[in-house]
């Protein structure tokens, strides 16, 4: 069984996620085997708040160049998470 810091690998802190957080949806950055569910249930353990609603999207890494040689960025999956109406709001993004 994975912990919530397992599972949440970072916020993510943008222009849209952050126009988001008036309507308590937040965006992380989650492991890349992460479900739904587990993404619930470690944000509810992490912050103390209560989720409505859980998104979760796989973002595909970007091709970039260095000269003549080609790469890409490595991929990874977002969630976005909501919250319930009477929750608290999540303090780390209170202070951006």
């Amino acid at each position: 069984m994975k912990s919530g810091y397992d599972v949440v690998i970072r916020p993510i802190i943008t222009e849209l996620s952050m126009d988001e957080v008036a309507n308590k949806k937040y965006t992380f950055k989650v492991a890349v085997d992460a479900n739904k569910t587990e993404v619930k249930h470690a944000i509810e353990d992490i912050f103390d708040v209560e989720v409505a609603k859980v998104n979760i999207m796989n973002v595909n890494g970007k091709l970039k160049r260095m000269g003549r040689n080609v790469g890409r960025t490595a991929s990874y999956k977002k969630a976005i998470v909501t919250l319930t109406e009477n929750s608290k709001e999540i303090e780390i993004f209170q202070g951006l």
